[in-house]
C-alpha cells in the first residue's frame, strides 16, 4: 500500500454558520485526532460519529462531530478522520493551524483522491469521475460522472486491454519458436478480434460529442440580423434581463453567454452580434466572432423577424448560414415577432418555428426543440459515454495502433512489428485507467481538483 505523511484539509466550507469538514489522512491520523480532541480517551468505533471538544495550544476552539475511518476501509485507503466543525472562517483557520502544529501538513489539490488512486481504491478514470461529480451542474452531467465512478467504463477498458494482452502473448510466443515457423494465433481470428476491439474504441470515441455536451453544457448560439430579437429571446429564456435590449441596430457587439438547466441538461446560450454588412471596425469584429461561435456550437438558433421576412427568404438565409459555418452544428430557423404578423400568408407555419420572445409565445415549443436536439446527438444511446478529452486521445491512439496491426496481419509482416503495435495499443488503453501512468500526467490530473478532495 502507498504510504505517505499525514495531510489535512477542509473538505467543504459552505460559509459562516454552516458546517465545515476537516479531513485528515495518513499514518499519524490517530495521533493528530487525539491531540485535537484530548478528552477523547478511547479510539471511537469506526465509521460512527462522536461529539468531541476540540482544542489547540491556546485552549478550547469548538465542539464537533468526529468520525474515525481506519485504513484500508477508508476513502484514501489510509487511516482517516473527518471532523465536522462550525463554518466560521476563524474556527476553520484555528483548526487547520492546530492540525499542522501537531504533525499534519496542508494537503495539495486533489491529494486525498490521488492517495485513493495510489492505494488502489479507485482507478484513474474513477478518480477523474470524482472531479466531474463535484463539478456537475446538471442531472445529466451528474448521472454520467456517477456511472464512470461506479466502474462500468473502467471494466470495459480493462476487458479490451486484457484481450490485447492475450493476443500479444500468442504473437510473442511465436517469436520464441521463430525457427520452427509455427503460428499460435490464427490470422483470420486475429483480424476479427482486432476489428472488434477497434469497433468498441470507435464507438467510445463517437460517444464523446454527447458526453462532452452533457458535461460542459450544450452550446446554443443565437444568431440573426440586428433587431431580430436575439437579446430579447435570451432574456426570455433566462427569465431575467441579462442582455441589453435596444431598437438601435448593432447594440450587441460581443457575445453574451449564460447557462440554463432544461430538463436536467445544461445549455450554454450565446447571444451574438447582429449579422449585417457594416463598415464599423468594432462591429465587424463582433460579427466575425458571431460566425465563429456559430461554427463551434452544437445548435444554432437562426432568428429572423417575421414582420419583415417571408419564410422563403428566411430559409434562404439559413442555407447561406450553413455554407458559412459548415456542416457541424444543427441549424434551427426561428421566426420571431410572430405577434406582429397580420398577413395570413406570412402567418403560415412551415419549416421555421414561429415565436414571440417579447410576448412569450412559442417558447415552450422552442425549449422542446432544444431537448429534442440533445436526444439526437450521436453517442447518447450508448450505455457507456466518454466525457474526458484525455480518454478520447488515448482511445484514438489505441485505435490507430490496432489499425496498423490489422494492416500488418493482412500484409504478412513479421511478428516483432505486430507485437509492437499490439503493445502500443495496450499502453494507450492502460493510460485511461492508470495501469500505465507517467508521473507528470498524474500531477496534471490531480492539480485540477479542489483542496480537500
Amino acid at each position: 500500500m502507498f504510504e505517505a505523511d499525514t495531510i489535512v484539509a477542509l473538505g467543504t466550507a459552505p460559509g459562516t454558520g454552516a458546517v465545515a469538514l476537516l479531513r485528515i489522512s495518513g499514518p499519524q491520523t490517530l495521533q493528530v485526532m487525539h491531540l485535537l480532541a484530548p478528552a477523547l480517551l478511547l479510539t471511537p468505533e469506526p465509521r460512527r460519529a462522536v461529539l468531541v471538544k476540540l482544542r489547540d495550544a491556546e485552549g478550547p476552539v469548538d465542539e464537533g462531530l468526529l468520525t474515525w475511518f481506519p485504513g484500508p476501509q477508508s476513502y484514501t485507503g489510509e487511516d482517516m478522520a473527518e471532523i465536522g466543525v462550525h463554518g466560521s472562517p476563524y474556527i476553520q483557520q484555528r483548526m487547520l493551524q492546530a492540525a499542522t502544529a501537531v504533525g499534519a501538513r496542508m494537503a495539495r489539490p486533489g491529494e486525498f483522491t490521488q492517495r485513493a488512486y495510489l492505494n488502489k481504491k479507485l482507478d484513474l478514470s474513477q478518480a477523474e469521475a470524482v472531479a466531474d461529480l463535484i463539478a456537475s451542474g446538471s442531472r445529466a452531467a451528474h448521472k454520467l460522472a456517477l456511472q464512470q465512478l461506479r466502474g462500468g467504463y473502467s471494466r470495459q477498458i480493462d476487458e479490451l486491454r486484457d484481450q490485447l494482452i492475450s493476443l500479444s502473448a500468442l504473437v510473442e510466443l511465436e517469436l520464441d519458436f521463430g525457427e520452427e515457423d509455427v503460428q499460435f494465433a490464427d490470422r483470420t481470428e486475429l483480424i476479427r478480434l482486432l476489428e472488434e476491439v477497434m469497433g468498441v474504441c470507435e464507438r467510445l470515441i463517437g460517444s464523446f460529442r454527447f458526453g462532452n455536451a452533457m458535461k460542459q453544457g450544450v452550446p446554443v448560439a443565437i444568431v440573426g440580423a440586428p433587431n431580430s430579437g436575439k437579446s430579447t429571446l435570451l432574456n426570455a429564456l433566462l427569465q431575467e434581463d441579462r442582455a441589453i435590449v435596444s431598437d438601435i441596430p448593432g447594440t450587441t457587439r460581443d457575445t453574451v453567454e449564460e447557462t440554463l438547466n432544461l430538463g436536467g441538461v445544461l445549455f450554454r446560450f450565446i447571444d451574438t452580434a447582429g449579422l449585417r454588412p457594416t463598415r464599423d471596425t468594432v462591429e465587424k469584429l463582433g460579427i466575425e466572432r458571431s460566425y465563429r461561435k456559430a461554427a463551434e456550437a452544437s445548435l444554432v438558433v437562426l432568428l429572423g423577424d417575421a414582420s419583415v421576412l417571408s419564410e422563403g427568404a428566411f430559409l434562404t438565409q439559413a442555407d447561406m448560414l450553413r455554407k458559412r459555418i459548415g456542416e457541424g452544428p444543427a441549424i434551427l430557423p426561428v421566426l420571431n415577432k410572430s405577434d406582429l404578423v397580420q398577413s395570413e400568408g406570412k402567418a403560415k407555419s412551415g419549416d421555421a418555428l414561429r415565436i414571440s420572445a417579447k410576448q412569450g409565445l412559442g417558447l415552450d415549443a422552442l425549449r422542446m426543440r432544444f431537448t429534442d436536439h440533445v436526444r439526437a446527438i450521436p453517442g447518447g444511446e450508448s450505455d457507456i459515454v466518454v466525457t474526458n478529452a484525455r480518454h478520447v486521445d488515448a482511445l484514438t491512439k489505441a485505435k490507430a495502433a490496432l489499425a496498423s496491426a490489422k494492416q500488418g496481419v493482412e500484409q504478412g509482416i513479421s511478428g516483432e512489428l505486430l507485437a509492437t503495435d499490439l503493445r502500443r495499443a495496450q499502453f494507450h488503453l492502460g493510460e485511461i485507467t492508470g495501469k500505465i501512468t507517467p508521473d507528470d500526467l498524474l500531477g496534471s490530473i490531480f492539480s485540477r481538483f479542489c483542496i480537500g478532495k
